[in-house]
C-alpha cells in the first residue's frame, strides 16, 4: 500500500517514472514497456475492476514525463490480446515490428492500453518489442518485451495506488572469458590475443 494516500496517482506515476527514465537512461530512441493492471491500481484482484478513470490519470503521468525525456512508450495488452503493445505507427514502422490487428478494450487489452490506444496519433498494435526498459504496476508481467540483460529497479515509491511497482532497465551483453574487458582503460594495456 502506499504511503502517501493524498498523492495522485499521476504523481504517484511520474515520481517513479523519473527515477526510472534517469537510471535507465531513457531519451530519445530508446523505448518504454509499460504494463498496467488498473484493478489493482484500485485495489482489486487483477482482471476484475479495470476503470479508464484509472488509466487516464496514470497515463497523464507517462506522457508528461515522456514529453521530458523524449523516450518512446509501448503499452501492454492484456492477455486476451497475447500481450501485444500499443504503439504509434512511426515506432512500428521505425523498428519494422509485426503488426498484428485488433483494437483494445477494457474487457479485452486492457484499460490502460485502450486508453493509450485512443490517445495516440496513429495507434496500432505490434506483436512483441524489445524495450529499453520497462514498468510494471500491478505485477502485469512485462519482462517477455525487454530487451536483454534485464536489470531489476527498485523505485523508492513500491505503489501506485494499491498496486505494486516493478521496473527494469536493460543493459548490453557481457561477452567474453577472463581476458575481457569492459572498460576502456587509461593506459596501453593491450595484450595480442593469437
Amino acid at each position: 500500500m502506499t504511503d502517501n494516500a493524498n498523492v495522485s496517482l499521476r504523481d504517484q506515476t511520474v515520481g517513479i517514472l523519473r527515477e526510472l527514465a534517469v537510471i535507465a537512461g531513457l531519451g530519445p530512441g530508446k523505448v518504454l514497456v509499460v504494463g498496467v493492471s488498473t484493478s489493482e491500481v484500485v485495489g482489486r484482484r487483477i482482471g476484475t475492476g479495470g476503470a479508464s478513470a484509472t488509466a487516464q490519470q496514470l497515463l497523464q503521468g507517462i506522457v508528461e514525463v515522456q514529453a521530458e525525456h523524449g523516450f518512446s512508450v509501448a503499452y501492454q495488452c492484456c492477455e486476451h490480446l497475447n500481450r501485444a503493445l500499443v504503439v504509434e505507427r512511426e515506432l512500428l514502422e521505425r523498428l519494422r515490428l509485426d503488426e498484428v490487428a485488433a483494437v483494445p478494450i477494457p474487457g479485452a487489452g486492457g484499460s490502460m492500453a485502450s486508453v493509450a490506444y485512443r490517445s495516440m496519433q496513429q495507434p496500432c498494435l505490434a506483436e512483441s518489442i524489445e524495450a529499453h526498459a520497462g514498468i510494471d504496476i500491478g505485477e502485469t508481467l512485462i519482462g517477455m518485451h525487454l530487451k536483454r540483460v534485464a536489470v531489476p529497479f527498485r523505485p523508492s515509491e513500491r505503489y501506485i495506488g494499491e498496486a505494486r511497482v516493478n521496473a527494469a532497465y536493460t543493459r548490453p551483453k557481457l561477452i567474453g572469458g577472463e581476458r575481457a574487458v569492459y572498460r576502456l582503460q587509461q593506459q596501453d594495456d593491450s595484450i595480442l590475443c593469437d
